[in-house]
């Protein structure tokens, strides 16, 4: 006895039907997620050449300009010898003065906005900037003891990443005593406090010190400036900043991770509290050697990465080297308004704050009216 067969229905099994629909939108998300990378890569790219372009119109500016034709002799003659028409005036003023203040300001630049963009991932707070655990704070404190004592320029730079360094050392020291509290909030707030310190101790250094002599240089030091760059601060702040940038490279993915919270973190294997000291450890070599060589410069490394997260979005395999291309442009640029907008050349300081409140402002303001 044959078993009836059961009955068919020309319409598909709900299975069936999901099934592509599925496929559809893993192809949408896949094609959304190749246009946004290569929206990325086009930002990155436009972000290199502004750089490069600011660069060589920075060599050319001041307030004795450089014909072209002559600034690319000059270069040229150093690889392949070439007839002179250049004055011996101007081969010192572009290699001696103009040339290293230009690379100091992009690797400052590149520095702190690569340091801020760290940090803001790494406490998944975007207020935080590079000087979040004091490093410019005891920056300022040890140029100011270095200035006390009449120090050379070279001198004052390696007390001042010294100093930087081990007031984040201390920084760690402490909050890694406290327990059974979040471990992020905790070096914040120490941060804040062991900053304030040497806030104070600044403070101190200027009371005491010659008010002809001492005061002025401790003031012009605070607010930033790359007037007295040579050749000599680079091959001092590049080691640090490459070692700094290396690591931070290296772990850019994971700081993705780190975005996510600890727990989403440790499901993917990674330690977020060894990753977090790794990252601290080297936006904090980036902020301590940008700062030793230029003084107090604000607002860089807060304002710079959301500029970036505005154009690229949040994934920090982009978001860093955006970061350092931008900030690398930015002070360029307000470099170049310190030199050229009035007789006497601006801190560099003054300007960054001028510039990066405003649009802080405007961001925060941008925010609250989608919210």
């Amino acid at each position: 006895m044959n078993r009836p067969l059961p009955p068919t229905s020309s319409e598909p099994s709900p299975a069936a039907c999901e099934r592509p629909a599925r496929e559809r939108g893993a192809a949408r998300a896949r094609a959304s997620i190749g246009i946004a990378r290569r929206h990325a890569n086009l930002v990155i790219a436009a972000a290199g050449v502004l750089l490069l372009v600011l660069m060589g119109a920075s060599l050319l500016l001041g307030r004795f300009p450089i014909d072209p034709v002559h600034a690319v002799l000059m270069l040229v003659d150093r690889v392949l010898p070439v007839e002179q028409v250049w004055t011996d005036q101007q081969a010192t003023l572009f290699f001696n003065v103009r040339l290293p203040r230009i690379a100091l300001s992009v690797i400052v630049g590149a520095s702190l906005a690569a340091a801020g963009a760290a940090f803001q991932g790494t406490f998944r707070n975007p207020l935080v900037s590079p000087d979040v655990l004091g490093a410019s704070q005891g920056a300022a404190l040890g140029a100011a003891v270095a200035l006390l004592t009449g120090a050379g320029a070279y001198a004052v730079s390696l007390w001042a990443f010294a100093f930087a360094m081990a007031t984040v050392l201390v920084v760690m020291a402490v909050s890694g005593r406290a327990r059974g509290v979040d471990h992020a909030l905790t070096v914040v707030l120490v941060g804040v406090m062991v900053s304030s310190l040497c806030q104070a101790g600044v403070s101190f250094a200027k009371l005491v010190a010659d008010p002809n002599d001492q005061l002025p240089a401790i003031t012009y030091w605070l607010m930033g400036s790359l007037t007295s760059a040579r050749a000599g601060d680079i091959a001092f702040v590049l080691p640090p900043v490459l070692l700094g940038a290396g690591i931070l490279f290296a772990l850019r993915w994971r700081i993705n991770l780190l975005t996510m919270g600890d727990d989403e973190a440790r499901t993917m294997g990674v330690d977020a509290r060894r990753m977090r000291l790794a990252v601290m450890f080297a936006a904090t070599l980036l902020t301590a050697a940008s700062v030793s060589v230029s003084g107090m410069i604000g607002w860089v490394g807060l304002v710079v990465p959301h500029i970036a997260r505005m154009l690229i979005g949040c994934d920090y395999r982009r978001l860093l080297p955006a970061s350092m291309l931008f900030g690398a442009s930015f002070l360029l640029v307000v470099d170049n308004v310190s030199r050229l907008a009035y007789s006497a050349e601006i801190p560099l300081g003054i300007l960054t704050a001028f510039m990066g409140a405003p649009f802080f402002l405007y961001l925060i303001l941008q925010r609250r009216a989608r919210v």
